[in-house]
């Protein structure tokens, strides 16, 4: 077992049950492959991205590994005109995670997040523990007593 990130021992101090998963990170891999990797269905692995509206606040936005955000809709969820994605460079600084093992629990500061609409139908789902090789799963529920998170449709 590899030690626990900081996503878990907020997870552990909330008294929140989990699942984790681990796998080799020797090359660069993809969600889609995450999720083929730790054999779960790829409709309940999402991804975190992170987006700067309009106005120049950043939002969140949790969407399945195999999907791509559709970023009028995410702009149309947070009530900006628009919303881009952020540069690779500007993530660790911004949220204290880097590309690949970004997650909603734990960033440097909270920031509205938006999970896809498809989660309402899943028991749990699985998202980056904050470390590139470690997932965890949980409730919709129960991530929403770590972060303040709405759902809507972003695909």
């Amino acid at each position: 077992m590899d030690a626990k990130t900081n996503v878990m021992r907020l997870l552990d101090s909330q008294k929140i049950s989990y699942r984790t998963y681990h796998y080799e990170t020797k090359d660069a891999i993809s969600g889609v492959d995450v999720a083929d990797r730790l054999g779960l269905e790829r409709r309940r692995v999402f991804k975190t991205l992170v987006t700067v509206g309009k106005s120049r606040q950043h939002y969140v936005f949790m969407i399945p590994v195999a999907e791509e955000l559709h970023l009028k809709k995410a702009a149309l969820a947070c009530g900006e005109r628009s919303v881009e994605m952020i540069r690779a460079k500007e993530l660790l600084p911004l949220t204290g995670y880097v590309h690949g093992g970004c997650s909603p629990i734990g960033m440097k500061k909270p920031f509205p997040t938006f999970v896809d609409a498809s989660v309402e139908g899943l028991e749990t789902f699985v998202f980056s523990a904050g470390k590139i090789g470690s997932q965890v799963e949980l409730t919709l529920e129960d991530l929403r007593r770590l972060v303040q998170v709405q759902t809507a449709a972003l695909l």
